[in-house]
């Protein structure tokens, strides 16, 4: 990945309604205690795997117990999707059937291939598949020389999702009384942004639509409408929330991406109505940027670090070239 991973290595870097108030408790007790490359239960058949992104690199994973299955939410890097699969094998001894990629970047996606030599279904919202046709191999091959774990699969390009779907929800339900919907919202993070909801537990996982924390990477995305999609997924309302990055919290953490995007688009905005450059925003340097002299409100902090000035970047050029951020990147 391009960009992408250029980021990420500046940075090293889805429940019951009226379940039992102890329950609740222990989760968010859980949850202050999580550790990188760890695995909290969330609610039974339901494991939430915090990726190691500062070192590893890795996103989130979440475990969905079927009757006679597992799905995971998100292929991950190779050495995650590795790491993730041997979990899943600790919390139960059921095959995992299907592993869903939320989007197409790299550690969401990369490890496609580790699962389908396993035997799992690869699953994706078509936008996946989509985009990777528009972004690979380059970012593949790119990743492959950065990355041991990338460059040991020896393969040409990254493995797309062996199944799709475009009309959503897609359902997954078995004897075993679990449902699971997978959606796609809108255009936020990607052009392939997948949900997973679980309605009966009320969990809902975001891929990186929705983090918790300062990992919005925005270059493929499309700022503008990001807010819509948070706001689409509020409607679920749901009571936990499984973010690709970050620790899992409750609605908290869709009002907290919902108010940073909107935060920043409309401080950008504000900006450029002023006739302010991107220079009079951010500091570059080799072209690249490193600081920002555009400050946002404090209530959204936590979304705010180290992306911040390429964000501001992906912002101001969107919004002076009346196009998303993806687009100026990707094309259509």
């Amino acid at each position: 990945m391009d960009t992408l991973s250029s980021h990420m290595k500046t940075a090293r870097v889805c429940f019951a309604a009226g379940f039992t108030v102890l329950a609740s408790l222990a989760f968010f007790a859980s949850r202050s205690d999580a550790k990188p490359e760890s695995v909290s239960q969330i609610l039974p058949g339901v494991w939430f795997r915090e990726g190691d992104l500062k070192n590893l690199g890795h996103c989130n994973n979440t475990i969905i117990e079927m009757k006679d299955y597992l799905i995971v939410v998100d292929a991950n890097f190779p050495s995650g999707a590795r790491a993730a699969m041997a979990d899943a094998k600790r919390v139960s001894s059921k095959p995992v059937k299907y592993v869903f990629d939320t989007h197409h970047h790299g550690d969401h996606a990369y490890g496609n291939a580790v699962w389908t030599q396993n035997g799992a279904t690869t699953l994706a919202y078509k936008g996946v598949a989509e985009e990777m046709k528009r972004y690979e191999p380059k970012r593949w091959l790119e990743a492959s020389r950065e990355r041991k774990d990338v460059g040991d699969m020896k393969r040409p390009t990254a493995e797309p999702p062996k199944q799709t779907f475009d009309k959503s929800p897609f359902v997954l339900e078995d004897a075993g009384g679990r449902r699971v919907e997978f959606h796609y919202l809108g255009w936020a993070h990607t052009r392939g942004d997948g949900f997973v909801f679980l309605p009966k537990e009320s969990v809902l996982c975001t891929g990186d639509a929705v983090v918790n924390g300062p990992y919005n990477y925005m270059a493929d995305g499309n700022a503008g409408n990001w807010p819509n999609v948070v706001r689409a997924a509020k409607k679920f309302k749901p009571k936990y929330v499984l973010p690709g990055h970050g620790e899992p919290g409750g609605g908290e953490v869709l009002d907290g991406e919902e108010r940073f995007m909107t935060a920043i688009h409309s401080a950008v905005k504000a900006e450029i109505g002023k006739g302010k450059k991107l220079t009079d925003l951010i500091e570059m340097k080799d072209n690249k940027p490193v600081s920002a002299k555009l400050t946002l409100p404090g209530n959204v902090k936590h979304w705010v670090g180290d992306f911040f000035p390429a964000q501001v970047q992906s912002v101001y050029e969107e919004i002076k070239q009346g196009k998303p951020s993806g687009e100026i990147g990707g094309g259509k």
